[in-house]
């Protein structure tokens, strides 16, 4: 046997490279596969604290109609004063910051966004949110919490190049999309539509990996199940197709309200507002707790928590709400929002857009609850979040749809348009920036370099 080539064999520094090579590309594997695991796993522990913690409300509400007018409020003023000092990081949705560090690669800001006290403090304090009857999901604090495992997991294993850790943040997060609604398709799409507008190349396998096996935990440990049950519905050719059409103009002018009431505004009353949050906001979110209780009264208590069951019982045929129903829940969606307690806003959104069906049954010949309720779920979502493709997804996704995919796409991206149309800046995109350029003054102040002697001359 030839001995090999001079020119092919490996020097001790080259062979010496290699192996590190080769040890880093299955630190980076073990990183996003093992770490996506995880994600899973604390997805699955996060939704049935939250479940069980809405139980408890429900429990008070069938003790007596009055308890949220002690409860809510109180607890709303609690979560604000918990924010305001060491879980300021934890507060809103989660999404925002995820996408801060995504826009933003330093490392002491992914390191105080992204800790591991932030994820435990969001997960735990969504849980009291949701203990207390904010309108509010667990979808973007799942987001929030999936980034900041993966991030920490990562830094664990040694990794720390730049681009890595943003692969790292960006699969954390999609993971949490889909291990929080068993929808890893939906995963994928979130994380090339919203988390970030470029994937580099290299880890687009690991980052879809990653998000598979978020997704298969929840499947492997739950099983097969379909958030809302295997509806199968479908829109034929005819006149109902004018359901399209009614949801994505609802659905888009709704979504770009909502953006406009809760996004910071320079003049009018929402700026008197939104300057008292600023001044007092414990005493602001307890107002916003009674506004929640007022709400809860008027709909005869179907407007706290996520929105779930009257979702389900409506996209089942058999309405637990009346029409008014889409309007209360927006309303309790914007007050929780506006108190500036953590909790996201997927599931509440959709509770909003399946409100759309019975208006729409008694409009529009040959269309039932079911499709209406979905066509306007993805409608309403897409117009709140301006993401169409994943609202698309999600929809199907958790109804098994997929004869609704047309429809349901032509709704959510007229929805979008017209969303784009009264609040031009998206809403999570609006709330990174926002949250990037108060944090840019600190950053600035602590990386001032000192000011160097002159040199001699």
């Amino acid at each position: 046997m030839e001995n090999p080539s001079p020119s092919i064999a490996l020097t001790p520094t080259q062979r010496l490279r290699e192996r590190r090579r080769r040890l880093r590309s299955v630190r980076q594997r073990a990183a996003f596969w093992l770490g996506a695991l995880l994600v899973g796993l604390i997805a699955l522990a996060f939704a049935w604290l939250a479940d069980h913690a809405f139980e408890q409300f429900e429990w008070l509400l069938g003790q007596s109609a009055y308890w949220p007018w002690l409860v809510t409020p109180l607890g709303f003023a609690l979560l604000a004063w918990l924010t305001q000092g060491w879980f300021k990081d934890a507060k809103g949705s989660g999404i925002p910051q995820v996408i801060a560090c995504l826009k933003q690669p330093s490392r002491r800001l992914r390191s105080r966004l992204l800790s591991v006290p932030v994820a435990i403090a969001k997960m735990l304090l969504t849980v009291l949110a949701l203990l207390c009857g904010a309108s509010v999901g667990r979808e973007g604090p799942t987001v929030h919490v999936g980034a900041a495992l993966m991030y920490n997991f990562g830094r664990r294993l040694g990794l720390h190049g730049r681009h890595a850790l943003s692969g790292l943040i960006l699969a954390g997060g999609a993971a949490g999309i889909a291990a929080a609604f068993n929808t890893p398709l939906a995963g994928v799409v979130f994380a090339i539509e919203e988390l970030s507008h470029r994937m580099e190349q290299s880890f687009n396998g690991l980052i879809l990996m990653a998000v598979l096996i978020g997704g298969l935990v929840t499947l492997g440990l739950v099983g097969r199940y379909s958030y809302f049950g295997d509806l199968s519905a479908a829109l034929p050719l005819s006149r109902a197709w004018l359901a399209v059409l009614a949801c994505g103009v609802l659905g888009g002018v709704l979504g770009g309200l909502y953006c406009r009431l809760v996004l910071p505004a320079k003049r009018g009353p929402l700026a008197v507002l939104g300057a008292w949050r600023a001044r007092r906001p414990v005493l602001f979110a307890g107002a916003c707790g009674l506004v929640m209780a007022l709400l809860g009264l008027i709909s005869g208590n179907h407007i706290f928590g996520t929105g779930y069951a009257e979702t389900r019982a409506l996209l089942d045929g058999q309405p637990q709400t009346d029409a008014l129903f889409i309007l209360w829940k927006f309303l309790a969606n914007v007050v929780s929002y506006l108190a500036g307690i953590p909790g996201g806003l997927f599931s509440p959104s959709l509770a909003v857009g399946a409100g759309m069906a019975p208006w729409l049954v008694d409009w529009i010949p040959g269309i039932n609850l079911q499709t209406a309720g979905l066509l306007g779920m993805a409608a309403y979502l897409a117009g709140v979040t301006r993401t169409p493709l994943t609202a698309t997804v999600i929809t199907i996704e958790l109804s098994h749809s997929q004869d609704m995919a047309l429809p349901i796409l032509a709704a959510s991206l007229l929805a979008n348009s017209i969303s784009a149309r009264i609040s031009p800046v998206a809403l999570y995109r609006a709330f990174a920036n926002q949250l990037l350029d108060s944090i840019a003054p600190l950053q600035a102040k602590s990386s001032t370099p000192p000011v160097a002697d002159a040199p001699p001359r």
